[in-house]
């Protein structure tokens, strides 16, 4: 919907960011507000240290807020990290009626039963993904919506994780005074906002480096098939530069951000990087082949990673459009030229700027950027989801809710009470004496025909035969004397 406000933030593992949007008429994203703070409390994409996130994500928001003019309230949020697994699972449905077409109700029933699927100790479902169905003999089925059919099947590729590490995320969340609207595993995230429809049609594999974890997404005809999280990203390889050349980490991140490359040119093959010293001491040398050779063997490991999971998933064949890198860590030079060589796939580096119209903040199509723009994209989709869902059915009263009434209403209910008041202290033979005023007015009440009624009217006729005898007799002395 044109103008809809839409906010997320993203807690990695150097940064956190926070972003507002805004709807156009077209569908696109109008980058309104644009915040990021060093995360100080994450590592490999799990929060270790609660107050010093909930500080990040603070003066993130607050960045964003100033520059939108927009307060933040409610947000959706991504998850990545090691906890993070996905496994295959088949639900089935069987329908009471199947000439009755089958409707949003029965795909979320095969959501709610497959949400009961036993998981090891600690571990909670995050995202049900549905991939293709089928109905009685029909396979391959897309959307089943609006076919009959008495039984309907479905392959849902789950998304779980680490109770703990979603709870802290949330509590992160709820102590920068925000709500969490929804979780999204990352890598779905950054997929939203990098890849196109034809690429997830033909098949593509996502891979997203972040500072502390590589994610990966594999996408065949418009489906997720495979999910994998890698526990290394562009901070190991500043880790490793920091080692190897005995440099501190913040001159390493610099000489990885200016220098670093995957592939040795050979007008470099004798280049001198020459770095400050440190208290006084004297400059300190670092080749560049001996740079190279540091973020080359560390990006080679990352490869070997994205291959063995493409080759688990068995989906290599289907790649036809290879593989798409994104994330801070797609920035390296010549990452392309050496995952093209490694994996034999055809790569690209995916920039997130397919959904966005011009805006007023600078590098916001910068890969570093994916994963929250994705936010603001799949956070879109549920909201429409949402909304067509409130125009096809209307909602069932909630019964524990109060609704006010208006002044009519609260007379009428109190002209009510007073009655049925009145109706309690009423008894039973005023109740049927009034029911028959209602009906006739001149009608006199009918006499009580309870066995002490009638012995009561029985005694006074007796009592006024005796005294009329007694006054006879007494007639008849008096006129004998």
């Amino acid at each position: 919907m044109e103008g809809r406000i839409i906010q997320a933030v993203d807690i990695g593992t150097t940064k956190v960011a926070a972003i507002v949007a805004r709807q156009t008429s077209n569908g696109k994203l109008e980058i309104l507000g644009l915040g990021k703070s060093p995360s100080f409390g994450v590592t490999k994409a799990e929060v270790l240290n609660v107050s010093r996130t909930i500080d990040a994500i603070k003066s993130a928001v607050a960045e964003a807020e100033k520059q939108s003019g927009i307060t933040f309230n409610n947000v959706y949020v991504g998850i990545a990290g090691s906890h993070i697994n996905s496994l295959q699972h088949r639900a089935t449905l069987m329908r009471e009626d199947y000439k009755t077409l089958i409707s949003q109700f029965d795909i979320d029933k095969l959501k709610e039963d497959t949400y009961r699927l036993p998981l090891p100790p600690g571990d909670e479902i995050i995202d049900i993904l549905p991939q293709d169905y089928k109905v009685d003999n029909i396979t391959n089925v897309q959307d089943p919506i609006g076919m009959v059919g008495n039984k309907i099947e479905v392959n849902m590729h789950v998304v779980t994780g680490s109770t703990t590490s979603v709870n802290n995320i949330k509590r992160c969340i709820e102590g920068a005074n925000l709500k969490v609207l929804k979780i999204f595993m990352q890598p779905i995230a950054s997929a939203a906002a990098v890849l196109s429809r034809e690429e997830k049609q033909s098949g593509v594999a996502l891979v997203d480096i972040g500072g502390g974890t590589t994610d990966i997404a594999i996408f065949v005809d418009e489906t997720i098939a495979h999910t994998a999280v890698i526990p290394f990203g562009g901070e190991s390889i500043t880790h490793d530069i920091e080692q190897g050349c005995r440099i501190l980490k913040s001159t390493a991140e610099g000489i990885k951000v200016q220098h670093g490359s995957t592939f040795l040119l050979d007008e470099h093959e004798n280049l001198i990087i020459s770095i400050p010293g440190v208290g006084g001491r004297n400059p300190k040398e670092i080749s560049m082949k001996n740079l190279v050779g540091i973020i080359q063997a560390r990006m080679e490991e990352i490869l070997d990673y994205v291959n063995h999971e493409i080759s688990s998933s068995a989906l290599g064949e289907k790649l036809n459009c290879g593989i798409v890198f994104t994330g801070g860590g797609s920035h390296i030079k010549h990452l392309r030229q050496l995952s093209e060589y490694h994996t034999g796939h055809d790569v690209k580096i995916g920039l997130p700027n397919e959904h966005l119209v011009k805006s007023k903040i600078q590098d916001v199509d910068n890969p570093i950027y994916s994963t929250v723009i994705g936010l603001i994209i799949k956070g879109l989709e549920v909201q429409e989801f949402e909304h067509q869902e409130d125009k096809k059915v209307d909602k069932p009263v909630d019964n524990h809710k109060i609704v006010e009434k208006t002044e009519e209403a609260k007379s009428v209910d109190s002209i009510s009470l007073s009655n049925a008041v009145e109706n309690e202290k009423t008894t039973p033979e005023d109740k049927k004496a009034t029911s028959a005023n209602d009906k006739n007015k001149e009608e006199k009440p009918k006499k009580s025909k309870d066995f002490f009624g009638l012995l009561k009217t029985a005694g006074k006729k007796v009592g006024e035969w005796i005294n009329d005898d007694n006054l006879q007799d007494f007639n008849d002395i008096n006129n004998k004397k």
